[in-house]
């Protein structure tokens, strides 16, 4: 994800510390999630993202950001990463870093986007596509504190193969009490879904989130067209814009 860097009012200077691949694990066919090891790391916050740099032997070097998709309360790090076939970073870090291989990032960034776990509102949450990552470590961070804030989450996937966390949103929609998972599916739906594929809407929206009356934290990702869709649609709905908290990506670069 490409995104603005933000450093949330933190006073401390980012340093860029070396990180080392500890295991992976394939979400689809093109995201992989990597667990790395971070000496040192302070801890962040479900929302935030880390700046992730690979320099070449010739001295090339090139950065992304990533949102953080692990709880807060882990010892390692996880991010998750779309694989960009034209990209610079994306392929290298989901095909080709191996178990034991070193990677520079410094982090945690933003400090608008986040969720604390000592918030009681209810939160809608709506992802598309690879945007539900900073949501999931929201979602994890809500089981692992014992949070008793309702959640809502609206996951906008094209098809059932690139639901991201599919089997561990499953499992959590049937055991976390207090928190709801609904999908809307773009270009093919699961066999038996009823309706057809579609665009996320307005009816999604008003269904499976929380009612602005409720006065709810709400936390939109994805790609820009995507995010400012849900977030005109919110406001339409009678949400205050500033309890609608936006984070966008998108290509980078030229």
């Amino acid at each position: 994800m490409a995104r603005a860097a933000v450093s949330g009012g933190l006073s401390r200077r980012l340093e860029w510390r070396v990180a080392r691949l500890v295991e992976r694990r394939a979400e689809t066919p093109s995201a992989q999630t990597l667990v790395l090891d971070v000496p040192d790391w302070p801890g962040h916050l479900p929302g935030q993202h880390v700046d992730v740099r690979l320099t070449a032997e010739d001295g090339y070097s090139t950065q992304r950001s990533y949102s953080i998709a692990s709880a807060s309360d882990g010892s390692r790090l996880e991010l998750t990463v779309q694989r960009v076939d034209d990209g610079e970073v994306s392929p290298y870090l989901a095909d080709v870093l191996a178990v034991g291989d070193p990677v520079e990032l410094r982090g945690p960034v933003g400090g608008w986007f986040v969720w604390r776990h000592t918030d009681t509102a209810p939160v809608t949450l709506v992802a598309g596509g690879s945007g539900i990552v900073p949501l999931m470590a929201m979602v994890r961070t809500r089981r692992a504190a014992g949070s008793k804030a309702l959640f809502r989450l609206l996951y906008s996937v094209r098809t059932p193969q690139d639901c991201i966390y599919a089997d561990e949103l499953r499992s959590r929609a049937r055991d976390d009490f207090g928190l709801d998972v609904a999908y809307v599916y773009s270009r093919q739906a699961p066999q038996g879904w009823p309706g057809e594929p579609r665009r996320l809407g307005v009816a999604d929206v008003n269904t499976h989130g929380w009612p602005a009356d409720f006065q709810p934290a709400c936390f939109v990702c994805g790609p820009t067209g995507f995010v400012e869709t849900v977030a005109d649609i919110l406001i339409a709905l009678g949400h205050e814009p500033r309890r609608v908290r936006t984070e966008r990506f998108g290509p980078s670069g030229p």
